[in-house]
């Protein structure tokens, strides 16, 4: 059984355990509080040197870290991972874009803004960034979905998992 170092409010996190679930792939949670320093302690950086979650355990001693690559893990070989290399570069594409469009701005605005008291007033001076740039990712997700179902190889994916975390 799998072990997953989450946080409950972390997307990042919600995806893994969306999948888990989807994939009815039984796990052990194990919340870390990242905001409470938890994911800092000696013995949590020992699993992930990055100090972040999610981090999945998938034998003894043996660490997942990078919420994407966890996600490619636990769907190898059932219909969320695609097969074709066309499909599985179209899932891959996505997944990047999430990482590099919509983490860093809708994720990181839901982190300050949502989660850290007082984050408002520590990033001011970004929020005007995050609203461009994260308004301006979402409107790329909304005209891909005006011609198709889903983001990836005509099905639902880890790709749609990956994008659905922080929108």
């Amino acid at each position: 059984m799998y072990k997953l170092y989450s946080m409950q409010r972390s997307g990042n996190s919600y995806k893994v355990r969306l999948a888990l679930a989807l994939l009815n792939a039984p796990y052990r949670a194990i919340e870390i509080d990242i905001l409470r320093g938890e994911s800092r302690t000696p013995e949590f950086l020992g699993k992930n040197p990055s100090g972040q979650v999610p981090l999945l355990e998938v034998a003894e001693g043996r660490y997942l870290a990078e919420s994407n690559a966890i996600l490619w893990y636990v769907a190898g070989g059932t219909p969320l991972a695609p097969e074709s290399r066309v499909e599985r570069a179209e899932a891959l594409q996505w997944m990047f874009f999430e990482q590099h469009a919509l983490e860093p701005n809708i994720g990181a605005a839901y982190f300050w803004l949502a989660l850290v008291k007082g984050g408002r007033d520590l990033q001011t001076h970004a929020l005007e960034d995050w609203m461009e740039r994260g308004y301006a990712a979402l409107q790329v997700m909304e005209n891909h979905l005006k011609t198709h179902d889903y983001f990836a190889a005509g099905q639902f994916t880890i790709a749609d998992i990956a994008l659905y975390g922080y929108t």
